[in-house]
């Protein structure tokens, strides 16, 4: 059953974790993350996903992203499915941060 997912801009997160209250969990396939990603991130690839594998956020929110935005909400349902608070995700991913003018790591 679907849940909640709150969409943030990439300049909510990028606020967030500037300001050290939010962490990024990149959901994309390492080829994916290999050619650019967020600074900071966390990587759990999709294929491999597990809730419980997720590192303490030591109070940040847990932001979920992808390349889209639509692996970012399936992770975040799954997650909170079962049983933990992670109710935002990135929206339109990757991309929408790119064309905010936001910094990647290649």
């Amino acid at each position: 059953m679907p849940r909640d997912v709150q969409d943030l801009t990439p300049q909510e997160v990028s606020q967030g974790v500037a300001d050290g209250t939010m962490m990024i969990v990149d959901v994309r396939e390492p080829r994916e993350i290999e050619m650019e990603r967020i600074a900071g991130s966390v990587f759990l690839p999709m294929s491999m996903f597990d809730p419980d594998q997720i590192p303490d956020p030591q109070g940040r929110r847990v932001v979920f992203s992808c390349a889209s935005g639509i692996r970012s909400v399936t992770a975040s349902e799954l997650s909170q499915a079962g049983g933990l608070p992670y109710d935002a995700h990135l929206a339109g991913g990757l991309k929408a941060w790119k064309a905010a003018g936001l910094p990647v790591e290649r």
